[in-house]
């Protein structure tokens, strides 16, 4: 959430807390709160975050122990439980909070905040007006009725002493006639002169409020860009603020293939083409809630996404052994209380379910089938699933070694990022044992937003590398706009701030393009691991005798961008092959 707008995490406590428990990090003063108040909300090791405080979901249970509050976070899609103490108001801190952030992201949420208060003084305001000039109607309508009310009694005397001039029948029908008038008083006659009942508010009043626990409760699938939230059938809601329009449960394949009620944590969705999506809530409040399994857990490897991933298992309370070529790596996760494995085949033989997240194919076959390796440790019943990307011949060659020793194999490589890994929402992408994607649910639901089953083994493998295909090849092109635009002597931050305003806008547009606009291309992506997938997917459409032109073109321009000693930074490195 600094200079380099990275996203704002989950609010998901660090330690191994219960379900849906948040933990303080760092005290912020008690104060006295209540419903509808801005707030600054603490989130873990981040700087303070404006927010509102609303209504949670009805089906979503308050944490027991101290006090806490539902907060909406403005400018994300997060929300979180959060205990009072790390809350502030947002007025009397605004000053303060603006002085100590300067992220980008971060002047983004305060701007939408105060977006926020200018639309709702403008609908207090109009309130104001319309119901000023509705008391202004209602009092004009009882003059008018008290006046009216005036003529008729002096009609009606003047009538009555016609009456009594005339005959019996004249007296019967003028008593008629005062009878059914008297019945009525003058103000009830204002009132149905008057265009709405006394006392009921204008029509457009019931638009005025922000909509919040009714609009959680309804969730929709479909793309983030123009998302909108279907009114509630009870209350229907015109100008509802896109603040809080929150994104509760992520986008599957297909819009419209399920819909689920936010108590589903978990639900398998079959599709036509007869892949399989098991959707986590993308909310720290719900994931919060996950029930871990009881299965014991294995880790290999704690690279930039492994690290991330056991993270996640560990803070929603799974049984982690974990093992690292470099031992030093585990220390940290030993102190959060993670179990340590000797070797490979120690932890195979010691878990229930064992994952690996590994840099290659190599490094991938290195771990099962060298010395102490995972195939040492496999017997019947034991569980092995391979996270690293890696071609369909390599996955589909280590199933078969760990499948004739009786385990079962699931490969589950992820989409994503060392930050969403870190934030627990990676997209997996999973193939093989069907039995074994959904024993793994807790785990999948603890490390990402989304998994989908894509059938046999090999399938998840080249989806993965198309994904990254793509990725890489979009990257290289953003490297080559910018490049060609300081040539031509355009600037590079008016390209940004255009493309941000149009179709191609997105997170992954945008940090990038900032990593190179500030120089920092510390890795959230490995440059020399984008290249890899980039051979790899080429190959794939080789063997297919599918042209890749486009991925074939970007992989050299990666492999100049390794030339030049870029292979352990960031991706968006690749930039420095056109400028050298």
């Amino acid at each position: 959430m600094g200079a380099a707008t990275t996203p704002l995490p989950l609010a998901r406590a660090p330690g191994r807390p219960r379900a849906a428990r948040p933990v303080c990090v760092g005290k912020m003063a008690a104060v006295s709160l209540r419903l509808g108040d801005l707030v600054w909300g603490k989130l873990g090791r981040y700087p303070p975050w404006p927010g509102k405080i609303v209504n949670p979901p009805k089906d979503l249970k308050k944490p027991r122990g101290k006090k806490c509050f539902f907060v909406k976070f403005f400018g994300t899609e997060d929300h979180a439980w959060i205990k009072v103490e790390q809350l502030k108001p947002y007025h009397p801190h605004k000053e303060e909070m603006i002085k100590i952030n300067k992220g980008k992201r971060f002047q983004q949420a305060v701007d939408a905040v105060e977006e926020f208060l200018r639309k709702t003084k403008g609908k207090d305001q109009a309130s104001s007006h319309n119901s000023t000039e509705e008391k202004n109607r209602r009092n004009s309508s009882e003059e008018r009725g008290k006046q009216s009310a005036g003529e008729e009694k002096r009609k009606a005397s003047l009538s009555e002493g016609k009456v009594k001039k005339g005959t019996g029948e004249g007296k019967k029908r003028v008593s008629s006639v005062s009878s059914e008038r008297g019945s009525m008083s003058p103000l009830k006659r204002a009132q149905d002169q008057s265009p709405r009942k006394r006392g009921r508010p204008p029509k457009d009043e019931k638009d005025l409020t922000v909509p919040e626990s009714s609009t959680v409760k309804r969730v929709m699938t479909g793309t983030v860009a123009g998302f909108k939230w279907p009114p509630s059938v009870s209350e229907p809601v015109k100008d509802s603020d896109p603040h809080f329009h929150h994104f509760l449960l992520s986008q599957t394949e297909k819009p419209a293939v399920c819909y689920q009620a936010i108590t589903k944590k978990l639900k398998v969705c079959e599709e036509e083409t007869g892949s399989t999506s098991i959707q986590a809530a993308d909310s720290t409040a719900v994931n919060g809630s996950i029930t871990p399994t009881d299965k014991k857990i294995g880790f290999l490897g704690l690279g930039l996404m492994g690290s991330g991933i056991v993270s996640n298992l560990l803070k929603m309370g799974h049984t982690v052994t974990v093992w690292n070529r470099t031992a030093e790596k585990c220390d940290l996760f030993i102190q959060e209380g993670a179990r340590l494995g000797r070797t490979p085949a120690e932890v195979v033989s010691t878990c229930d379910i064992t994952f690996a997240c590994v840099s290659d194919p190599k490094a991938a076959k290195d771990l099962v089938l060298g010395p102490s390796g995972v195939l040492q440790g496999i017997r019947p019943g034991k569980c092995y699933v391979d996270m690293s990307t890696v071609d369909a011949d390599t996955v589909t060659e280590l199933a078969q070694v760990i499948v004739s020793r009786g385990g079962r194999f699931l490969e589950a490589p992820v989409s994503g990022n060392q930050q969403l890994s870190n934030d627990g929402m990676l997209v997996i992408l999973a193939a093989g044992d069907r039995g074994l994607y959904e024993d793994c649910s807790s785990c999948f639901q603890a490390m990402g937003k989304t998994s989908f089953f894509l059938g046999e083994v090999g399938n998840a493998a080249k989806m993965m590398l198309i994904v990254n295909m793509v990725q890489g090849s979009f990257m290289a092109t953003i490297a080559e706009g910018l490049t060609l635009a300081q040539v031509t002597g355009q600037s590079q931050q008016t390209l940004l701030d255009i493309l941000n305003q149009g179709q191609l806008a997105s997170i992954f547009l945008d940090q990038k393009c900032q990593n190179i606009l500030q120089g920092n291309f510390k890795p959230d992506f490995y440059l020399k691991y984008i290249q890899k997938d980039l051979r790899l997917a080429i190959a794939l459409g080789d063997s297919v005798n599918h042209p890749t032109p486009m991925a074939a073109a970007a992989n050299e321009v990666y492999k100049r961008a390794k030339a030049l000693d870029q292979s352990d930074n960031d991706m968006s490195a690749v930039y420095r092959a056109y400028i050298h």
